[in-house]
């Protein structure tokens, strides 16, 4: 495989991932407020948490790939297609620490 089949497996794998790391995050808040879904008393944070580490576990080899196999002679090209996977990141983040500390 050359390095540009692999960057653009890898762009897609990280796209993926964020996307669904921030989806997670959204729907169990939705679920959350809904009252659908309610946090076990016993402190297991549940299926969708778990689902939700793994993803940002996996983005971390695949950003790795996707880093190192890209062409860094079009530095704009590589920084857009960051551009979502890093806000979809931010936005899964930002949701799941206004729902630990400020709900």
């Amino acid at each position: 495989m050359s390095n540009n089949s692999i960057n653009w497996v890898c762009k897609y794998i990280v796209l993926t991932l964020s996307l669904s790391a921030m989806f997670l995050v959204i729907g169990a808040t939705i679920f959350t407020i809904a009252g659908r879904l309610n946090p076990s008393p016993d402190g297991d944070e549940g299926t969708l948490a778990h689902l939700f580490q793994i993803a940002i576990l996996l983005l971390l080899p695949s950003g790795i790939a996707f880093i190192f196999t890209a062409d860094w002679r079009r530095p704009k090209k590589v920084a857009k297609n960051l551009i979502l996977p890093a806000v979809a990141v931010v936005v899964a983040f930002s949701v799941l620490y206004y729902m630990e500390y400020m709900y």
